[in-house]
């Protein structure tokens, strides 16, 4: 565990990791912003962490409600592993009304609200503007696998798809099931392209056609044609906002930040709501391409490199504190990658696919942060 810690931490003059639900933290200081423990103290300023080393001070902004407990601060010895480092244990307090994870749109839609929807990609209006007179979710992606566990006779369901009216919005786990509109001749393009022919996971997998639907200012995949009128739009690849003001989109959304965000959120979710912490990210054509094990979504996390270290204490007063001195929530994951591997690695995840509790489907999502912490 220190050898992993301390691979982590290279370079780095402060880590910090806190649990929300253990009320408990790790702070690892490098050697060199502090060569022992007696030059190193820690101390709470409300909702701030302040660390004093003889290089100066650094002040972390923690979320609302999470404040350091006093006194608490020990050090741990972490033998020869972490000779670079000093690790200290402690204990934080989380406030009855801290605050929630943040919900995306997508999580709070609602009736007779009035939302618009935009490209990711070129903040493109993809609709007119929609007021929803229900708003339903979905059965989880894989209930059809199970059907059989619910009726004493042949599957019902077979071969039925289920599709909104005009003023539905169906939610899935990945998508948003719409009716079309007028507008999306001028502002979408469909391609139909064949799919599962070459699935070198399973040769056996028969070919079928998929009508892809794509953004037509900048060609990003937006979603899938799944029946005449309606659409399926991968919550990866759009924004969804409330109609207000001029409607239009923030140029300014970082395309990272926003899969980041989006991802991690989902994976809270389900995680949350089906007791499942193993996924597996696949492609339209249902190739799987990367595994996720969720460790836990509690983490409160900063990692400041040892040049800002001493940086606030050099300013008198302080300066407000920047983006990067904030401890952020995020989640944290294992992962392993499907594609390009070897062939041991491919029967490692053949095989831990076989016993995954959960298959997140996150289709048309074409690039993923290679983390091992996603910000929320």
């Amino acid at each position: 565990m220190a050898e992993e810690m301390s691979a982590k931490t290279h370079g780095l003059g402060v880590f910090l990791e806190l649990r929300k639900r253990l009320q408990s933290g790790l702070l690892v200081v490098g050697t060199s912003v502090a060569r022992g423990p007696a030059d190193v103290a820690v101390t709470g300023e409300g909702s701030s962490l302040r660390v004093r080393t003889p290089g100066g001070d650094l002040r972390l902004a923690l979320p609302a409600g999470v404040a350091l407990e006093g006194g608490s601060c020990i050090h741990t010895p972490v033998g020869e592993a972490g000779g670079e480092e000093l690790h200290f244990r402690l204990r934080i307090t989380v406030g009855r009304r801290e605050q929630a994870d943040p919900a995306g749109v997508m999580e709070t839609l609602r009736t007779e609200e009035t939302y618009s929807f935009h490209c990711q990609g070129c903040a493109t209006r993809l609709l007119e503007d929609r007021v929803f007179k229900r708003v339903l979710p979905l059965p989880n992606c894989n209930w059809n696998a199970i059907v059989d566990e619910w009726c004493c006779h042949p599957d019902p369901f077979a071969n039925k798809k289920l599709l909104p009216r005009a003023e539905d919005c169906l939610l899935g786990d990945t998508f948003v099931l719409l009716a079309r509109d007028g507008s999306c001749d001028q502002t979408l393009t469909e391609e139909v392209s064949s799919v599962g022919a070459a699935d070198a996971q399973d040769s056996k997998k028969p070919c079928h056609r998929l009508a892809l639907i794509s953004c037509a200012s900048c060609s990003l995949v937006l979603g899938e044609a799944v029946a005449p009128g309606t659409l399926k739009l991968y919550i990866t690849q759009v924004v969804v906002e409330p109609a207000v003001g001029d409607g239009k989109l923030d140029a300014s959304l970082n395309r990272s930040a926003f899969l980041e965000r989006t991802v991690a959120a989902r994976l809270l979710d389900l995680s949350n709501s089906l007791s499942s912490f193993h996924f597996s990210v696949q492609t339209p054509d249902g190739k799987v391409f990367l595994l996720l094990w969720l460790l836990n979504g509690d983490s409160i996390i900063a990692s400041v490199p040892e040049r800002l270290v001493g940086e606030e204490g050099s300013i008198s007063p302080p300066a407000p504190l920047s983006p990067s001195l904030r401890a952020a929530r995020a989640l944290k994951l294992l992962y392993i990658s499907c594609s390009d591997a070897s062939a041991q690695q491919r029967d490692l995840y053949l095989s831990l696919l076989a016993v995954m509790d959960e298959r997140l489907q996150v289709k048309g999502f074409h690039s993923l942060m290679d983390h091992t912490t996603c910000s929320l």
